[in-house]
């Protein structure tokens, strides 16, 4: 592998195999995602495992395995910097030695996305391993890049061949911002009681969670919705081919807030909130039928 050439067959069978990896990682931890994902023509399904594949990873290195491996925590900020570093570094190469944060690199230069993207995320992954309480200014901030920015990301690989002038990229560049704040807000609310009484973080500042209140409930589930409305409405001007996964991934979450809406809030904070297995479906099925996406 020496030289400025490389053999394409060699790189090829890298990329299947950096690409393979981040869909087993996905297979593993959301089939929510899964679902949804299934609506999805091959190349783009392949882009968006990819994206969220390193999501996922940065994710379990701030909240999940990591930890339970028995990093410090000084060695956790250790590790989410040298993936961020690794992130940057293949992004300007085009190769790393970690499958998943090729696959990540590969999309990501495919469809003209860059660190412009990547820095907010990981500096949100990173405000996670902070152990001060979150003030209500960096509530905005830190969604960004938790999430409004892999909506960016997504909609990247959506348009990517796609001729698409600069107002219509623009409303739909917000309605991918909406719609990544809508998921974050019903992800912090459902996940309530784990965040503050297992890592103890609070998401709404603003609220007391050991004082819940209908009130409290109310008021953010009505910002959701906004969200929602706002990112709906810009459905129907993504390509065909990721108009069913979106409209799916929607109806889910706007299920999630329908059924948060008939929990009692003393409920929220005992308990996580999901959609069961065969709404999800319903929901998929729907997706697919209504906006003429891939019904498989």
């Amino acid at each position: 592998m020496n030289g400025s050439n490389p053999d394409p067959t060699l790189l090829s069978r890298y990329d299947d195999a950096a690409e393979a990896s981040a869909a087993v990682v996905i297979a593993r931890y959301s089939t929510s995602f899964g679902a949804a994902a299934r609506l999805l023509d091959a190349e783009t399904r392949r882009r968006i495992r990819s994206i969220y594949a390193l999501v996922r990873v940065a994710d379990e290195i701030v909240d999940g395995a990591a930890a339970e491996a028995g990093l410090s925590p000084d060695e956790l900020v250790e590790v989410l910097d040298g993936l961020e570093a690794d992130t940057e570094t293949a992004l300007r190469r085009g190769y790393s030695s970690n499958l998943v944060v090729h696959a990540f690199a590969k999309t990501a230069r495919e469809t003209g996305f860059d660190e412009r993207l990547t820095r907010p995320f990981f500096a949100s992954m990173r405000r996670d391993l902070d152990p001060a309480p979150f003030r209500a200014e960096e509530i905005g901030p830190y969604i960004h890049g938790s999430a409004e920015v892999v909506g960016l990301m997504c909609l990247a690989a959506f348009l990517t061949g796609e001729d698409v002038d600069d107002a219509r990229r623009a409303r739909l560049e917000r309605g991918a911002i909406h719609l990544g704040a809508a998921f974050q807000k019903i992800n912090f609310l459902r996940d309530l009681a784990v965040d503050w009484r297992t890592l103890g973080r609070n998401y709404f500042p603003w609220v007391d969670p050991d004082a819940f209140t209908e009130a409290d409930k109310t008021a953010i589930l009505d910002d959701i919705d906004r969200d929602l409305a706002i990112a709906g409405a810009s459905t129907t001007e993504l390509p065909r081919r990721a108009r069913a996964a979106v409209a799916a991934a929607h109806g889910l979450f706007a299920r999630l807030t329908d059924r948060c809406r008939r929990t009692p809030a003393e409920q929220i904070i005992a308990t996580r909130i999901r959609v069961p297995d065969g709404e999800k479906l319903a929901i998929a099925v729907r997706s697919a039928l209504t906006t003429g996406g891939n019904r498989r």
